[in-house]
């Protein structure tokens, strides 16, 4: 009856969990269906290994930042004000994850950088949402953009910097504080975007 009911989600949980109480390197799918109460081969029955287990656990708290992403792209208000909001949130998020749930950070921090499908992925469901934002300012007439793709692209190579765990944790340590330089760089985009943001032909590769 337990493994009947036992879902996923309960799976990921106290797997997050584990990597919370003892890391990641000591964490395996014997001890995460110890303390389901059940054994190894139910965890088998929705995960193929270990590694899916923790490929999915970095892919919850990425959801968890789309969703929150996506709050800006759904809310009114000016475009340049949700751009700048929803970086700064982006980058808020991180630093919490880091400063409160340090083994699933450094469990993040590991995948995204063996597993470039993933990150990748990632990368485009948020471009797409800041291209939405894009689009929306188009179609309000405070931007004047020719190609909206493109011009989400250049948002997110600028971004990177501010929201990648690795260069978030390294600020983070030596006590660094990214939000005047974010707030700096989007207000500059912004002024771009309401110029008017086009790329020649040549440029577009």
């Amino acid at each position: 009856m337990v493994d009947e009911a036992l879902t996923s989600e309960r799976i990921l949980d106290v797997a997050r969990d584990q990597v919370r109480r003892f890391g990641e390197a000591k964490t395996n799918v014997v001890d995460i269906a110890r303390a389901l109460g059940t054994s190894h081969t139910t965890i088998y029955r929705h995960f193929r290994s270990k590694a899916d287990v923790f490929d999915a656990i970095v892919g919850e708290a990425m959801r968890d930042e789309e969703e929150l992403a996506r709050t800006f792209v759904d809310s009114e208000g000016a475009a340049s004000e949700r751009l700048e909001g929803f970086v700064l949130a982006l980058h808020k998020r991180k630093l919490e994850r880091f400063a409160n749930d340090p083994e699933v950070y450094q469990l993040y921090r590991r995948v995204v950088d063996e597993r470039p499908g993933l990150i990748l992925d990632y990368a485009a469901r948020m471009t797409r949402l800041v291209a939405m934002i894009l689009a929306d300012g188009v179609r309000k007439k405070e931007y004047k953009i020719d190609d909206i793709g493109a011009a989400a692209e250049v948002v997110r190579d600028a971004v990177t910097v501010y929201v990648h765990p690795a260069h978030v944790e390294a600020a983070a340590k030596v006590g660094l504080r990214l939000e005047p330089a974010i707030k700096r760089m989007i207000r500059t985009l912004n002024v771009a975007f309401r110029s008017g943001f086009s790329l020649a032909p040549s440029q577009r590769a």
